[in-house]
């Protein structure tokens, strides 16, 4: 068996001390690990990231907005519970992850604690779902929610939900409102794009009067990006569906950065999902709406990403397999081990990898 293709490849022994916390202050302080080349890798900081692209170049952001995804309630016997809206269905109905899910079979209902106040019109109103269906693909459960005539979950989520930050975040002063890119346009995402935390309005103006481009895509981060891997053998692993939007004028810039002989760069590896993800639905990058379960691991021929803008991931994650697919899952794992040994920060609040064209194992197919 091709160790590439075994789960417990993907391990690595990260100090907890590593993980880190909080966010840099500011966002473009944190650290860069830039590998330019197949055996090579040299470091800086992310606001020196004009050092390494060229005029020419094409940035790839994701614009999704995480949503306030997290909702605390009880059940009518007053124990408490923990619901992660993922995504919506119809009759106002959510697929949501319960926390602790045993205890909640199809009829069971939850009473919602508000976590501000609501304004005169609503201030006698209580929000309660039902558990009308188990979801085998995720655990999760369908909840269906009990709503004031005229009103969306959407909206009565900014009443009674929080940022969803990651279980591994621990510390109660990490600023939720940091765990959003300063581009976050579209809503709909329960973790954020991390690569893209790192950068400022001012680091991003400063790239565009150098000559660096800019696209937007929308990948709406679920439970596909964030659920570990759990296959001894990772080409048993489904990726579970996210939404992804790839706009025209996107396709535009990717084709025109290709012919002048420019990189594409996608930051963080949703934007990643999304242009490859919209490649293989038609068997050529064209404009996209709809949903992907691209799964890329070592042995991915890709087809439009040149470079990628990354943070540090957890260990046995689809993650980092995706990165292993661009230079290698050995090579990976030696500058996982060169950043531990240095002390880099881990994770969505942690510091950054740029890899360069120059040091992927296969290089991008042209476009016919």
């Amino acid at each position: 068996m091709n160790q590439d293709f075994l789960l417990s490849s993907y391990n690595y022994q990260l100090p907890q001390n590593l993980i880190a916390q909080t966010p840099a202050v500011p966002r473009d302080s944190s650290r860069l690990l830039i590998v330019n080349s197949p055996s090579s890798c040299t470091h800086g900081t992310f606001r020196d990231l004009s050092d390494w692209l060229q005029p020419g170049d094409l940035l790839v952001l994701n614009n999704t907005r995480v949503i306030p995804a997290r909702l605390y309630g009880r059940k009518n016997t007053g124990s408490q519970v923990e619901i992660l809206l993922i995504e919506e269905q119809l009759n106002n109905c959510w697929l949501a992850l319960v926390k602790p899910g045993k205890r909640f079979p199809i009829g069971a209902k939850i009473i919602f604690d508000r976590a501000m106040e609501m304004g005169d019109r609503l201030k006698d109103f209580q929000l309660q779902a039902e558990v009308i269906a188990k979801d085998e693909a995720t655990g999760g459960r369908v909840l269906q929610f009990e709503l004031p005539q005229g009103k969306s979950l959407w909206e009565l989520m900014e009443f009674y939900g929080q940022l969803p930050l990651p279980p591994y975040i621990t510390d109660s002063n990490s600023p939720s409102d940091r765990y959003q890119t300063v581009y976050a346009e579209k809503p709909g995402a329960i973790a954020a794009p991390t690569a893209g935390l790192h950068f400022t309005p001012q680091l991003l103006a400063k790239l565009q009067q150098q000559g660096i481009e800019q696209a937007h895509i929308t990948l709406h981060v679920g439970v596909g990006t964030f659920r570990p891997v759990e296959s001894a053998e990772i080409t048993a692993h489904t990726m579970h569906q996210e939404w992804i939007e790839v706009s025209q004028e996107t396709v535009d810039k990717v084709f025109e950065t290709k012919a002048r002989g420019g990189r594409v760069i996608a930051v963080g590896t949703t934007a990643t999902r999304a242009l490859e993800g919209a490649a293989r639905a038609k068997s050529k990058l064209q404009s996209f709406r709809g949903k992907t379960d691209l799964f890329i691991y070592p042995g991915y021929e890709w087809q439009i990403v040149d470079g990628l803008i990354t943070n540090f991931h957890l260990p046995g994650s689809s993650l980092l397999m995706l990165v292993s697919a661009l230079i290698g899952r050995e090579r990976l794992l030696d500058l996982y081990r060169e950043a531990i040994a240095l002390e880099y920060r881990f994770y969505s609040f942690g510091d950054a990898m740029l890899i360069l064209p120059e040091a992927k194992i296969l290089k991008a197919r042209n476009e016919e």
